[in-house]
């Protein structure tokens, strides 16, 4: 059983039971629950803590689990309401006003109900996370003199240099911070390069996570469509022409959530149309190590062939390892890094020594290479049986160009996206809805399936048979009319074509 679902079924046989003993009473100790539950000490030990979180158990070292006395009512609710009038009025004096919202995120990274297959998480799912060779790294690095010293603030030197060789070019450990994850690098770079009230050029669509930041921040993200083949170097061009953009973001290889690559006679166009614009690209190369063992080489990073300075590498080791490793780097060249630096720093100081010299620890040993290895060929395995799963179980739905690498299928629904993803949760799956992946009006509805955060081939399989089984139970009318679909046209409309139609103005 999946781990987190056994926590979350033991607490609730141990909530719902409570009442047999006594305020004071001892429960059953941890071994007598593993024997009488048939789960780990692990499964028990964690939903102990979920009780005593909650108030309804005490735990006492070396004596036992015991039930808690009956917490007071809680007294009256304060009056906040003030703090309507005083955050409304944040925006007053601003271009464009501060939005958080964070609703695209936050669908990505919630953890779904105990018996719901998640096909919207963007992580690796824990049997396929290195996790043996984590906790030896990170065993190692707790033995390393001056390992919980302060790190140079722009990260320790070795990290740096590792970051500098994978990027490759002229790229140098000089060149490189280090960060805490890759949302951490985007958030730092934006707030280097784009002031507020600043237009952000951004792919169309693109990741929820990126229009979070550049909202929060008080910019205004533009969208330049993309196709097959990536973004489109005429609209960047017209776009940097008609707003005067000194920033754009993209994600030249598996993008999210489209997992198109940049075509090669694309990428030099897109470094001399925003070097003549005097503007920067930051590259998101968040999918370098998700590549599938059937995409053959992969083009090198923007980074590697731009000689001027225009473009801002963002890397992560997070998407290849696991959520909690929260190592990445920003690499630049020219007055920027120093700007980069600061805004690090007034932000988060540095990251934290011990998980630096954990990173380094992990890809220097022997079985770094050996798990990407693996990674590759378990999400191209996943990819296949889901598309298999789809063609077969739904062959109403025409599936997209499978991707090379990454993690998702992006799929174009006959109907509303919101009302598909919440018939598929009706149904027992949760599946990320498309209009966050849009910062302007969508020019249709999708879906973004991901193969990576399930345990196995097994529960994709199950999840588009509950998909098959939910038609009838609204997830039909979740694909009928709406956003321009043909009344009546439900499924035989098809899921049609992925990229095809729809990216374009001229679809």
């Amino acid at each position: 059983m999946y781990e987190r679902s056994s926590v979350a079924e033991l607490a609730e046989v141990l909530r719902s039971g409570l009442d047999r003993y006594s305020i004071g009473g001892k429960l059953p100790s941890s071994r007598a629950l593993v024997e009488q539950y048939r789960v780990s000490p692990v499964t028990v030990s964690r939903a102990l803590a979920q009780l005593a979180a909650e108030g309804l158990v005490v735990t006492r070292p070396g004596a036992g689990v015991f039930r808690a006395r009956p917490r007071t009512a809680p007294a009256a609710a304060a009056d906040t309401s003030w703090q309507e009038v005083a955050l409304s009025a944040e925006g007053g004096g601003e271009i464009v006003p501060r939005s958080v919202d964070a609703s695209g995120v936050m669908a990505c990274l919630a953890a779904p109900a105990p018996g719901v297959i998640g096909l919207n998480s963007g992580y690796l799912h824990p049997s396929i996370q290195p996790e043996r060779a984590m906790a030896a790294a990170l065993a190692r690095a707790g033995r390393r003199p001056g390992a919980w010293s302060r790190p140079p603030m722009e990260g320790l030197p070795e990290l740096r240099d590792w970051f500098a060789r994978e990027i490759g070019g002229t790229v140098a450990a000089a060149d490189v911070l280090i960060t805490a994850g890759g949302q951490s690098a985007l958030t730092t770079a934006l707030r280097a390069l784009a002031p507020p009230g600043a237009p952000i050029l951004v792919e169309s669509p693109t990741y929820p996570g990126l229009l979070a930041i550049a909202r929060a921040s008080g910019c205004r993200p533009v969208p330049v469509p993309v196709d097959a083949e990536g973004v489109r170097p005429e609209l960047l061009a017209a776009a940097f022409e008609a707003t005067g953009a000194r920033v754009f973001v993209c994600q030249p290889l598996f993008q999210n959530p489209t997992g198109a690559v940049l075509a090669p006679g694309r990428r030099a166009e897109v470094l001399r149309i925003a070097r003549a614009a005097g503007a920067f690209v930051v590259e998101d190369d968040y999918a370098r190590s998700l590549g599938h063992d059937d995409s053959g080489p992969l083009p090198p990073p923007l980074a590697a062939q731009d000689p001027d300075g225009v473009v801002v590498h963002v890397r992560s080791l997070t998407k290849a390892t696991s959520p909690s490793l929260r190592v990445g780097a920003l690499a630049a060249r020219g007055p920027v890094v120093d700007r980069l630096r600061a805004i690090q720093v007034v932000d988060s100081f540095f990251v934290a020594r011990p998980l630096q010299e954990a990173a380094l620890e992990l890809v220097g040993a022997p079985a770094w290479p050996r798990h990407l290895r693996a990674v590759a060929a378990e999400l191209r395995h996943r990819r296949d049986v889901l598309a298999g799963a789809l063609r077969r179980e739904l062959p109403q739905l025409e599936l997209p160009p499978l991707p090379s690498g990454g993690y998702q299928l992006w799929l174009r629904t006959g109907g509303d996206d919101s009302a598909f993803a919440e018939a598929a949760l009706r149904a027992g799956v949760a599946v990320a809805p498309g209009r966050p992946y849009f910062c302007a009006e969508p020019p249709g509805p999708y879906v973004r399936l991901s193969f990576a955060g399930v345990s196995g081939a097994e529960e994709l399989v199950e999840a588009v048979r509950r998909l098959r089984a939910g038609l009838g139970g609204g997830l039909g009318a979740g694909l009928d009319g709406g956003h321009g679909a043909e009344p009546g046209a439900g499924l035989d409309g098809g899921l049609d074509g992925g990229l095809g139609g729809g990216l374009g103005p001229d679809a």
